[in-house]
């Protein structure tokens, strides 16, 4: 949402600057996510000077040029060679002084200088309004009203201040500042100032010449619709300045009638349609539902399908408009427009989000329909859009307000205690700021007693009903900054069911930290397309947009998006991790599952002068997968290799029946879908599984063994398909007591080696932890393990 700053000053006083007003609309809770400085025409007339031209006399050296003399309001006059055929003493003229940048509205943007032309001095330029993008012309130099002040800035001259968008994020729950007056309300609740509303005292109705009547089928859908009539209205081009206002906002203006409806749309928050009243066959606006299928075509000159759960804007013989989205082409203004229906309406939010959904139309109005508008200031917006349509395109108000609201809304009545206020905030606010800050917020608030208020809280402010949502409104006006954090903690002891997932959760994420990981936290809402099980998908029924259809089915797809972001910004050599959960529909149940994905890409570790970058390969992501699980104190479990659609190829450690973690190469259809190009190698682990194992666990300390170890090497020739798992399978059970450790220190497979063998070279660490090895206990170990490596992995001892 963009929010101009000059804009927000037509509602309340500001002596902040764009920067600092910045910061205090983001602790407000109304997060600005950037600031851009905005100029009313490109350049801002920088460096632009009022003149006068005091002489004019012929070139000498060129029929079509004269030189003058022009009084800037400096100490001294210039001498400016100027072309232009109206140009005479006693005018008031603008002058780009040497050294300005004139910005063209066609060609590129030029600098001034202090130059001859044809033999004679020229200090300046005497400005035509096209040269400055004031206008079109080029039949000549601009010149101004005979009273203009000479010396003044030319910006000053035409009222043409720099103004600074804020880019807002305004969240769901934050309908009442979808709209200039809103923010300002929010600031004048932070100032303790006073805002602004459109004064109205000058509206009256002309007449009752053009009367249409009005029917609310669907109450529930439409609670209120406010309208009138102005005739004789002439439809043109909008003054600069109603332009102005729209385009710095990016809005481009249309006509003076629809720019009107956007102005008091973006500056009160309430949408407005203005229909051409000798279009409305049979004198009557109908507010209802139409038949299933029924063709309409919308200003964007599509044909759509109406639904019978769409409101309808109708005439008696055919709907007009899509209530609260998108107007209908056949009834819109024009420049042949003479007579106006305006209307101002209170739409059920759930009705617009619907149909804004159904037919992928997103525009202001369902925008702020959607989220919930004020049911209050219908008639207001009414009557200020109908003076300014009078003051811009002339015509009278003919008829009076018609106002259908047979059910009020009623404002939600509550109370609150101030203890219980500061006892949320955990800060001793006084009860009179407190007071102050509801009460400027625009909610009602009596005390019934000395600890205790009665709210009457206005329909504008949709997400306020309880106590701790006017807590959160103190606290964000008050400032989240200046609770002090206490120096004394008070805390209890308690019993907690062993592991903590917390101090689990933060034990596996430090560590994977310390060893580079970043951690990642995707959107659970992602695209249907990533889903390979759509029987399982969890749909959501009002989507955003097609790519936050359904609930997450694994982590992969979606740290495949960061994967893709971050190799787009050059950022190739990514190591992430993520705690989160998939959602499932199994057996009409809902499941949600917590896991933890690793991934990595690119390089291990980047170049250096005294060594190349090498990619990260599996091995890489295994030595943190194995790290993960030493960590949590898992010993046993096996291990087999993946025949999972998810991955190229992989390896899963598994108990039972119940994997624990799964790891390999990213698939290459998944990888073409998030448009990743570089491997990618990524462990899924199931977070559930591994707590409970390690609930189970039982903490065994003992003393670390005082007698050496010792290490012997074996170097094997085996066929390509036994593993080094198997190998180590078959060592460990050779003797548990002595043999602590083995490890592959070498692997050789080459045409050297007899088809269908390979080599490798191992390591065993020995130890006794009752005494010292001798070489006899080795030997007979070693001799033991040669003899069973041979006969049960068929392995031949190299020497």
């Amino acid at each position: 949402m963009k929010i101009s700053y000059n804009w927000l000053k037509q509602f309340v006083q500001i002596d902040k600057t764009p920067q600092e007003l910045s910061l205090i609309l983001t602790n407000v809770g109304l997060e600005v996510e950037s600031v851009e400085k905005v100029q009313p025409v490109v350049g801002g007339l920088e460096g632009l000077v009022i003149g006068e031209v005091l002489t004019c006399v012929q070139h000498p050296n060129a029929d079509r040029l004269r030189i003058t003399t022009v009084n800037v309001g400096g100490k001294e006059n210039l001498q400016i060679v100027c072309g232009a055929p109206n140009v005479g003493p006693g005018q008031k003229v603008v002058v780009a002084t040497v050294g300005t940048t004139v910005y063209p509205l066609e060609g590129e943007p030029f600098k001034i200088k202090e130059s001859k032309i044809r033999g004679e001095l020229s200090q300046g330029m005497i400005c035509a309004e096209d040269e400055i993008g004031l206008g079109k012309s080029h039949d000549g130099i601009m010149i101004l009203d005979e009273d203009t002040e000479i010396g003044i800035r030319a910006k000053d001259h035409f009222k043409m201040d720099d103004d600074f968008v804020f880019e807002i994020g305004l969240t769901p729950n934050r309908a009442d500042a979808a709209s200039h007056l809103g923010v300002a309300r929010d600031l004048a609740a932070y100032f303790r100032s006073e805002y602004e509303m459109p004064d109205l005292l000058t509206f009256k109705t002309d007449n009752e010449n053009l009367v249409i009547s009005v029917e609310v089928e669907d109450l529930a859908a439409c609670p209120r619709y406010s309208s009138l009539t102005l005739s004789g209205v002439t439809v043109k081009e909008s003054p600069e300045w109603l332009k102005d206002k729209l385009k710095v906002i990016g809005l481009r203006p249309i006509n003076n009638v629809v720019d009107i409806t956007n102005y008091v749309l973006h500056g009160l928050g309430q949408p407005l349609h203005a229909f051409d009243a000798d279009k409305i066959t049979g004198g009557k606006v109908i507010v209802k539902k139409v038949a299933e299928g029924t063709p309409f075509i919308t200003l964007d000159d599509v044909e759509r399908k109406l639904s019978a759960d769409d409101l309808m804007i109708c005439n008696t013989e055919a709907p007009m408009c899509i209530a609260g989205v998108f107007g209908g082409k056949s009834s819109g203004v024009d420049t042949n427009t003479k007579n106006i229906f305006l209307e101002s309406a209170y739409f059920n939010s759930v009705s617009v989000r619907k149909t804004s959904k159904r037919h992928g139309l997103k525009t202001d109005a369902s925008f702020r329909y959607e989220r919930g508008t004020d049911p209050e200031i219908t008639v207001t917006a009414l009557k200020y859009a109908a003076l300014l349509i009078k003051e811009l395109a002339g015509g009278e108000i003919s008829s009076s307000v018609s106002d259908i609201y047979p059910s009020p809304i009623k404002p939600f009545e509550f109370e609150v205690s101030y203890t219980n206020i500061n006892k949320l905030i955990g800060a001793n606010i006084p009860s009179t700021e407190i007071k102050h800050i509801i009460t400027a917020l625009g909610i009602s608030a009596t005390n019934t007693s000395d600890d205790t208020l009665a709210l009457r809280v206005p329909s504008f402010k949709v997400d306020v009903t309880r106590e701790c949502d006017i807590t959160e409104e103190v606290l964000r006006i008050y400032g989240y900054d200046n609770i002090e954090i206490p120096a004394k903690v008070n805390a209890s002891l308690s019993y907690s069911v062993k592991p903590e997932k917390e101090n689990t959760h933060n034990v596996i994420a430090d560590m994977l930290a310390a060893n580079g990981y970043a951690e990642i936290m995707c959107n659970s809402l992602t695209k249907s397309a990533y889903s390979k099980n759509l029987d399982e998908a969890v749909f959501i029924l009002n989507p955003l947009s097609s790519d936050l259809n359904v609930m997450r089915q694994n982590l992969l797809m979606p740290a495949l998006e960061s994967v893709a972001y971050n190799q787009n910004r050059k950022n190739a050599d990514v190591k992430f991790y993520e705690f989160g959960k998939t959602y499932h529909l199994i057996n009409e149940q809902y499941v949600e599952r917590p896991r933890l994905l690793l991934l990595i890409s690119g390089a291990k570790q980047s170049e250096q002068w005294n060594h190349n970058a090498k990619s990260s390969t599996f091995y890489n992501l295994k030595s943190a997968v194995d790290a993960i699980i030493s960590r949590l104190g898992i010993a046993s479990y096996q291990s087999d290799d993946l025949n999972d659609e998810n991955f190229a190829y992989g390896i899963k450690y598994f108990r039972g029946d119940k994997t624990l973690v799964s790891f390999g190469a990213a698939s290459k259809a998944d990888r073409k879908v998030a448009d990743v190009n570089a491997e990618v190698f990524y462990a899924d682990f199931d977070w559930a599984t591994l707590l409970d194992i390690v609930r189970k666990n039982k903490i065994v300390h003992k003393d670390v063994s005082k007698y050496p170890q010792v290490r012997r090497d074996l170097s094997l020739l085996i066929d390509q398909n036994v593993t080094f798992d198997t190998l180590k399978g078959i060592a460990f059970k050779t003797d548990k007591k002595l043999i602590k450790e083995i490890g592959v220190f070498d692997v050789y497979v080459g045409d050297k080696l007899p088809e269908g063998k390979k080599s490798y070279a191992l390591n065993f660490i020995l130890q006794d932890e009752e005494q010292t090895l001798t070489d006899k206990q080795i030997e007979n170990t070693m001799q033991k393990l040669i003899a069973n490596l041979t006969a049960q992995a068929g392995a031949e001892i190299r020497k």
